[in-house]
């Protein structure tokens, strides 16, 4: 049998070529690099049907990935989806280029709470796209006791089911915010203190991951692990057990949006893809697939009208919790230069 596999393999390429060929697209493509697991690739065949343009995607795991391959060759991609601190880096860098808002007509049905947030205080660079908060997911089969801080990541009792993740912005934002100081802090001593308190953590974790907390929490291969909103209520289908918790130190909440790199090749059909995803029945499509809250206004409305109660509460965070959060900023250089070096550190 193993003889045969690359023989039917070989064949299934030559069939996807060939279709592939056959699938035409008058208008050209779209190069779009995105998180994994964070849209409706169904859409797709649409956008195509209704302008011609074909779809070629591409994920990511973490903002820190994404910047490193733009940082090689911004002109693979033509549309990208940052988080909001990311995007501010960028635009300070000159990576990302204006936006054309005539061919953004559908921008007007952007929640006007998601314009001119500080990452892009003019609006000239990005248009929202999802938005959402990171909270602790644990399984109550295998923790008893009710979690309700960030204290349970760094308890020796969960050693080997400990989950975190594994890229430094996220992961000292968690210890920053449990030892009571901000995420975007440029204090050294804070940041100091929140890397004591990681290097404490790390012999107790089961591992540092990031898309892999998913699979891991679902599976009961780990009990605890910080993620997102929106993916736990896809979780839950698969798994009851798990719980959802917003720590009480408080969380982070962040914004990802639709930009357009400096060197893309096809910055029109860029910009017909991002007013395609802000489309009203897009938005909920998307939604419906990946369980994050739309920028889209009219979207959360008829979305939010068919959840529990329990959901929406989860899914759409309330002003109160969203005040216990902090948006990541972008941070001097010197701070991200530290950051790095102790993560390094940390990691060995």
């Amino acid at each position: 049998m193993k003889r045969i596999i690359p023989v039917v393999l070989a064949l299934m390429l030559t069939i996807a070529i060939m279709a592939a060929g056959c699938d035409s697209a008058p208008n050209g493509e779209v190069n779009v690099y995105n998180w994994g697991e964070y849209i409706d690739t169904d859409i797709f065949r649409e956008f195509q049907k209704a302008t011609g343009i074909k779809v070629n995607y591409t994920e990511f795991q973490s903002n820190e990935e994404m910047y490193s391959a733009l940082s090689l060759g911004s002109a693979m991609y033509d549309v990208i989806i940052p988080s909001d601190y990311m995007i501010s880096r960028m635009i300070g860098e000159g990576m990302l280029q204006e936006l054309d808002f005539s061919n953004i007509p559908n921008f007007s049905l952007i929640d006007q709470s998601y314009k001119n947030l500080d990452y892009d205080p003019e609006n000239k660079f990005s248009v929202p796209y999802m938005t959402g908060t990171v909270g602790l997911i644990y399984n109550s089969t295998m923790i008893s006791e009710d979690i309700t801080s960030w204290s349970a990541l760094f308890d020796s009792r969960y050693a080997g089911q400990i989950l975190m993740f594994d890229n430094p912005r996220d992961a000292f934002g968690i210890a920053l915010k449990y030892l009571g100081y901000s995420q975007n802090t440029i204090n050294e001593d804070e940041i100091l203190e929140a890397y004591d308190l990681l290097v404490t953590q790390k012999p107790i974790l089961q591992a540092y991951v990031m898309d892999q907390i998913f699979d891991k929490l679902e599976s009961g291969e780990a009990a605890i692990g910080p993620y997102y909103a929106g993916d736990y209520l896809i979780m839950l289908e698969n798994n009851p057990d798990l719980v959802f918790v917003r720590p009480v130190e408080g969380s982070n909440a962040f914004v990802d949006a639709m930009c357009v790199p400096v060197g893309a090749k096809n910055k029109a059909n860029a910009e017909a893809f991002i007013n395609y995803l802000c489309r009203t029945d897009i938005s909920v499509a998307n939604m419906e697939e990946i369980y994050y809250a739309s920028a889209n206004y009219v979207a959360v409305e008829e979305f939010g009208a068919d959840l529990e109660p329990d959901e929406f509460a989860i899914m759409f965070a309330d002003d109160a919790t969203l005040a216990n959060c902090d948006i990541f900023t972008n941070l001097p250089d010197n701070i991200l230069a530290l950051y790095n070096r102790l993560w390094v550190e940390l990691k060995r």
